[in-house]
């Protein structure tokens, strides 16, 4: 990046299929302007299948790429598998996956609910693993692939008012660890990024209150949030060419948040 906010489009990624879930806002919509950038051939998933269309349309125009909408809700049970199938569908595979559809509802654990506990687990953890699972398994048929999934800096570090969060993003971290693992020997890597709180809405939203962000910035040695070009550009890279012996590793995007 030649400055935060900036993309760089050093990295190419021309002709690579490419489906990025979560992509119609905050971090996936940034992501998906990163990947449009480098020349992906982009599949966006979400919920809104008119605003996927016309963010789709939109990169392409911008860019000069492939792009399409595949609308999926990731808390439904058969999600997974039918958005593995429908996104290969449209341009006849995938080389990368971008695991980054994810919800989040702050709470103490004595507040925690069932209900609030099983939504977060259903959309953070078993959607995306599954997922990974059926495209890793495509992939390894192909000849290979790259998924990166974004996991979260409370996957590796306690997280107060955010035990479901945490549980879920550390069992995807887990997850993608055994897809490194047996997916390997098939030329296929799968690697986490884990950032620390990111400026999108749903993070001004979360932790916008000066109460509550102080006491997070003071154990980030960089002394501030990341911002959602900075999670794109090493996840670009992660599914770069660039990055092709590194399989089956989380990189935390916190500013030092993990070693303070």
């Amino acid at each position: 990046m030649n400055s935060i906010g900036e993309h760089t489009h050093s990295i190419r990624l021309d002709g690579k299929r490419v489906l990025i879930t979560g992509a119609s806002r905050g971090i996936g919509a940034d992501l998906a302007e990163a990947f449009a950038g480098a020349g992906a051939t982009l599949v966006l998933s979400g919920r809104g299948g008119d605003a996927l269309s016309s963010q789709a349309r939109k990169l392409a125009e911008q860019y000069g790429i492939e792009a399409a909408g595949v609308a999926a809700d990731l808390s439904e049970p058969d999600a997974p598998a039918r958005l593995a199938d429908e996104a290969a569908a449209v341009f006849g595979g995938l080389d990368v996956l971008i695991n980054n559809a994810g919800i989040s509802h702050p709470e103490m654990v004595t507040d925690l609910t069932a209900a609030a506990f099983d939504e977060v687990l259903t959309v953070n953890l078993r959607a995306p693993a599954l997922l990974a699972a059926a495209v890793g398994k495509a992939m390894a048929e192909a000849g290979g692939g790259a998924i990166v999934t974004v996991a979260s800096a409370a996957a590796l570090r306690a997280l107060p008012e955010h035990y479901a969060y945490c549980t879920s993003k550390a069992g995807l971290v887990m997850a993608t660890r055994v897809l490194a693992l047996e997916l390997g020997p098939h030329n296929v890597r799968a690697n986490s990024v884990c950032p620390t709180v990111v400026l999108t809405d749903m993070g001004r939203k979360v932790w916008g209150e000066e109460t509550k962000s102080a006491p997070m910035l003071a154990r980030i040695p960089l002394g501030r949030f990341a911002v959602p070009a900075e999670v794109s550009a090493t996840t670009l890279f992660l599914a770069s060419d660039l990055a092709s012996m590194i399989n089956g590793v989380e990189v935390p995007i916190d500013g030092g948040y993990g070693v303070s």
